[in-house]
């Protein structure tokens, strides 16, 4: 039987270039990734700016009257029920649509996700999953949590390693993921205390391909498939690879020679110069999975243009095509419970 087409909900109006770039990115996924696209937000401004595009197939307005701005964050969400990203969180909900994207206020939209869509039975805390690029190339590493959860415990990293496990199997195509805990040294016996009880987890639990400490440099080597920390330093870790990324590009428009020899040099570099833009540049990339929740739910950097919330559909028809939800819901639903009620029988908290 042929796969239903995905109904993706976008919120028009998050994002710094909102509505313009979102709507310019889900044009174009709807052209080419076969997917129905809901465009959540003010009715006037998405269609003012669908005026500027030729065509737009497979899109549909979504009235919703209210935005949450940046400065507002988690306040706004109960105060404006009718905002966009409640909107499109509800659409899901509703089963009319299969995911949501969203360029707006983070925090919000993970409030938004949880209140609105719950959490997965067995797991404690969502967690933000970014995909970052490895020197092995066609090779990616997934990093979870990069920012819901500042401060976690144990168990939260123990469920985030699993989610992560999920992921990097049956999205990435990893047959034997390789999992980490990022820490200060490769030794069991390094780092704080959260670390220390989280190895000692991690190496116990028969469902993750736990194979020990990942170091700083060990992040974008391609030695790991799936990296747990917690959210304060996923983080920084996050911002700190978008800015290598944008340095590296900026570094090699800088040093190419100028005038003709510079025309001809980037014409013969011009392949590899595009390769290593999809490579390092984290709008190829498109946003981040929340895990956790129960229903697909992306991310995206509130600087997004139109190529990002391309990549972001992308990412989300990618988590729907392969029914990340449904796995970790039904594929690990037993050791979900176990831990569930591991944790309530033994005391393995502070």
């Amino acid at each position: 039987m042929a796969a239903t087409t995905a109904r993706i909900a976008v919120d028009a109006m998050g994002g710094d270039h909102a509505p313009g770039e979102i709507v310019a990115g889900a044009i174009r996924a709807s052209e080419e990734l076969d997917v129905n696209v809901l465009l959540v937000g003010d009715h006037q401004q998405i269609q003012d700016s669908l005026k500027h595009h030729a065509h737009a197939p497979n899109i549909e307005i979504v009235e919703a009257n209210e935005i949450i701005a940046m400065n507002e964050g988690l306040k706004g969400l109960r105060r404006k029920p009718k905002a966009s990203i409640n909107v499109v969180m509800d659409l899901v909900k509703q089963n009319r649509a299969d995911a949501v994207v969203s360029a707006g206020h983070s925090g919000a939209a993970m409030a938004a996700a949880s209140l609105r869509l719950g959490r997965i039975k067995g797991i404690d805390r969502p967690a933000i999953g970014a995909v970052f690029p490895t020197l092995l190339e066609g090779k990616s590493v997934i990093i979870l949590d990069v920012g819901a959860n500042v401060d976690c415990r144990p168990k939260y990293l123990e469920q985030f390693a699993l989610m992560g496990t999920i992921y990097s199997k049956y999205v990435m195509g990893v047959d034997q993921p390789k999992v980490g805990l990022l820490n200060i040294g490769e030794e069991s016996s390094k780092g704080n205390d959260l670390a220390l009880r989280t190895y000692e987890l991690l190496e116990n639990n028969p469902k993750i391909p736990f194979i020990g400490n990942a170091e700083g440099r060990d992040v974008l080597v391609g030695r790991f498939d799936v990296i747990v920390c917690d959210g304060f330093v996923g983080n920084v870790l996050l911002k700190f690879a978008e800015a290598v990324g944008e340095i590296v590009l900026q570094i090699m428009r800088e040093e190419l020679p100028r005038g003709w020899r510079g025309k001809i040099g980037g014409q013969i570099l011009k392949p590899n110069l595009k390769k290593l833009k999809q490579r390092v540049d984290h709008a190829e990339h498109g946003g981040a999975l929340l895990f956790g929740v129960a229903g697909i739910c992306i991310i995206s950097h509130g600087s997004s243009q139109a190529p990002s919330i391309f990549n972001a559909i992308r990412l989300a028809k990618e988590a729907i095509n392969n029914k990340v939800i449904e796995r970790i819901q039904s594929d690990e639903s037993t050791y979900l419970d176990k831990m569930a009620n591991r944790s309530a029988i033994v005391n393995i908290e502070p």
